[in-house]
């Protein structure tokens, strides 16, 4: 009897990175003092009290237990939309709000809105695995935008121009970048923005850390200002890192009302609608808890500033770049893959991160640290296990 097959879009994937780096952990007996796990990027505090209050009011409440709207709960709109509009000094309304669940599916539907099978979407080198994977399983062709250590892992618009081909729909990019860290200045972003603009190609700009931008940053670009942009940029957002809330699972896209009712048909059917309680419990906490999100604005700050002094400790290791939650590391074992370094890094000297490897061609000489999960005095305990580390 023959095996009914899969599907080969899926089956050639890899299975999921995270578990596997975790899984390493297991491995290690304490020795060093408890397991550093930098591998996931997930806030390392908890909700505000009021968060969860609000969360556990919405979820009780008979109101949110139905369908609600596709595009997402008005109040979340209105409040998200008039958040995007002050930061970014743009007119904004909630025409321009689609609520997703999580940034992850926030990608998902500007990819599928943009782009069908056979079709291209530029992705930096090194790029956000889950972005790759996604395309990949949709038949989505993907295409190298080169990245460089010596641009700080910032991609230039000749790279960009370099790397489009026939059939591109969109260029994805990541800023602060997942994996690197690496924060794209606004003229850069201007330049590539228009790039796409003269070739008709969509920017696809996934913002999901934005809100650990360094202090005083101000807005993170002005394109949101720019004539024709509703023609040619949707941005995504997550509110999973800024509310300490990745399981409640929430994300938005900021696009064209046209973007919008393209991409309420593809929520339709994939989930029909967002959490409820959790866009209830966000739209109260967009305008409330300011304050608050400041604060840990700065906190991730301190995290960042420890990264940096324990690596200006070790000759050996390099710190390539750094930003928001991540910083990409160069490691110093010539010869020795990203995974065997990771691997052995993990079981025996405790620290869990991610191999270079896993986000894109050429980058085997890196490992990811997701530094926000840990605090500053824990982050300092880097130094001691990673001096003299060898394998």
């Amino acid at each position: 009897m023959p095996v009914a097959p899969l599907n080969l879009l899926i089956t050639r994937l890899s299975p999921p990175p995270i578990p596997a780096v975790q899984s390493w952990g297991k491995s290690y007996d304490g020795a060093l003092g408890p397991l550093i796990d930098l591998s996931q990027a997930v806030p390392g505090y908890p909700p505000h009290p009021a968060m969860l209050q609000w969360l556990g009011e919405a979820a009780a409440s008979l109101a949110y237990t139905n369908y609600g709207a596709i595009e997402g709960e008005p109040a979340l709109r209105d409040a998200y939309a008039a958040h995007v509009a002050e930061l970014y000094g743009a007119r904004i309304g909630a025409e321009n709000i689609h609520i997703t669940s999580g940034c992850n599916q926030a990608f998902m539907c500007a990819a599928m809105a943009v782009a069908a099978a056979g079709d291209t979407i530029l992705v930096s080198n090194p790029y956000y695995f889950n972005h790759e994977t996604t395309l990949a399983m949709l038949g989505i062709k993907t295409e190298l935008v080169a990245c460089h250590a010596s641009e700080g892992f910032v991609p230039t618009v000749e790279a960009l121009i370099d790397a489009i081909v026939p059939g591109v729909r969109a260029l994805a990019l990541v800023t602060p970048n997942n994996p690197t860290g690496a924060i794209y200045p606004p003229d850069r972003l201007k330049s590539l923005f228009d790039a796409c603009k003269r070739n008709g190609i969509w920017l696809i700009l996934d913002e999901t850390y934005r809100d650990f931008l360094p202090e005083h940053y101000g807005a993170p670009h002005g394109l949101l200002r720019e004539e024709h942009w509703l023609d040619h940029l949707i941005q995504l957002y997550s509110f999973s890192k800024s509310f300490c809330i990745p399981g409640h699972r929430l994300g938005a896209v900021t696009a064209s009302p046209r973007v919008v009712e393209e991409i309420a048909k593809i929520m339709d059917n994939l989930q029909i609608c967002a959490p409820r309680a959790a866009q209830g419990a966000v739209a109260q906490a967009l305008p409330a808890l300011a304050e608050w999100r400041a604060g840990n604005r700065h906190e991730i700050e301190l995290r960042s500033q420890a990264l940096r002094d324990v690596m200006a400790g070790l000759d050996e290791w390099k710190l390539e770049a750094i930003g928001a939650y991540f910083a990409f590391v160069r490691h110093p074992f010539q010869g020795r893959s990203s995974t065997e370094v990771a691997e052995h890094l993990a079981k025996r000297a405790g620290i869990l991160a991610i191999p270079g490897q896993y986000f894109g061609e050429g980058q085997d000489q890196f490992l990811r640290f997701a530094f926000a999960n840990a605090n500053a005095a824990t982050i300092g305990q880097l130094h001691g296990r990673m001096h003299g580390f060898s394998i």
